[in-house]
């Protein structure tokens, strides 16, 4: 069961250029309203994370991914809906709507549709997408636990947003949406 009132905090957090944790799918991920410059250059130097990385963008529906797939053909919509709710990442060709830290060094923008209940009741209360990358420093295992990303992150964190993983034993696949190309299953 969701806590409204954290809820109401970790989207507050968010609209005020915070750096949430939150469950996921399969891990803990840190988040960030993905239009705010600054709040991304905090989350990606409290992972330690190499801007030219970018980062994955996830959305309680199609609907809210809709202004990064503008330009997107019919046919790769379709392929889209398919697997969407679910743990399916795809790289779509950035149109221009995706700041440069969330892209990276890539001309595609990682993109995910949640079923994970927390992650779109989320990204519903904010009014779109937000940032989801591994709650942990680079190089380092993800966040299993609340009590894990405040034992990495202390106070560092606006607001965590506590509830159960997904059940899912690893992070969603992410696939090219315009070759196919796996990059991680």
């Amino acid at each position: 069961m969701i806590e409204a009132r954290e809820l109401e905090q970790a989207v507050a957090a968010l609209r005020a250029g915070g750096v949430i944790a939150y469950p996921t799918e399969a891990v803990w991920g840190l988040g960030c309203d993905p239009d705010d410059d600054q709040a991304l250059a905090r989350l990606l130097r409290l992972k330690a994370r190499d801007p030219a990385k970018g980062v994955i963008l996830v959305a309680a529906s199609i609907d809210q991914a809709a202004p990064w797939l503008e330009g997107v053909s019919e046919e790769q919509r379709a392929t889209l809906a398919s697997s969407w709710p679910g743990p399916a990442t795809w790289l779509v060709p950035d149109n221009g709507r995706a700041r440069p830290l969330v892209r990276g060094n890539h001309e595609r923008v990682a993109l995910r549709v949640s079923d994970h209940p927390l992650v779109v009741a989320l990204c519903e209360a904010f009014g779109g997408p937000v940032v989801s990358t591994s709650a942990n420093r680079a190089g380092e295992p993800a966040a299993m636990s609340a009590e894990q990303v405040r034992a990495v992150f202390g106070d560092e964190l606006d607001a965590v947003l506590d509830g159960p993983l997904g059940g899912l034993a690893r992070p969603s696949t992410i696939r090219d949406l315009v070759t196919g190309r796996v990059l991680r299953s």
